[in-house]
């Protein structure tokens, strides 16, 4: 297995794990800085445990079992991942929020589920 697929499927876990964890239980200074990007973009608070923090982190979970070799699952996580990556910032575009939280997900989320997912070994 290639070392830069291993270092940037860590990241990802590491990330999304941390991200859903702290969605799914309203982690309070996280919540800062998303209350006002999801009433901009029209999503309700209830969304964050699902389907927010549920798909990010099963995405991380499903990327941590490919890292042990269960076939398919982790490139199948990694396609969730950058799908949802590629939602949220739509559905931030759609309105016009361009906040810190639109930047996080489509400058560091949405290029590291894509990385993880053309590193990804093949056979």
């Amino acid at each position: 297995m290639a070392a830069a697929y291993v270092a940037v499927a860590t990241l990802t876990v590491a990330a999304n794990l941390f991200s859903g964890i702290a969605a799914i239980t309203r982690l309070e200074p996280i919540m800062r800085t998303l209350r006002p990007a999801l009433a901009t973009a029209g999503v309700p608070e209830s969304w964050l445990v699902f389907p927010i923090g549920t798909l990010k982190t099963a995405g991380a979970l499903g990327v941590a079992l490919g890292l042990f070799g269960v076939p398919w699952v982790g490139p199948a996580a990694a396609i969730g991942l950058v799908l949802f990556f590629v939602c949220a910032a739509y559905t931030h575009i759609r309105v016009g929020d361009y906040s810190s939280t639109f930047f996080l997900g489509s400058c560091f989320f949405l290029p590291l589920a894509v990385a993880t997912l053309v590193l990804t070994p093949t056979g």
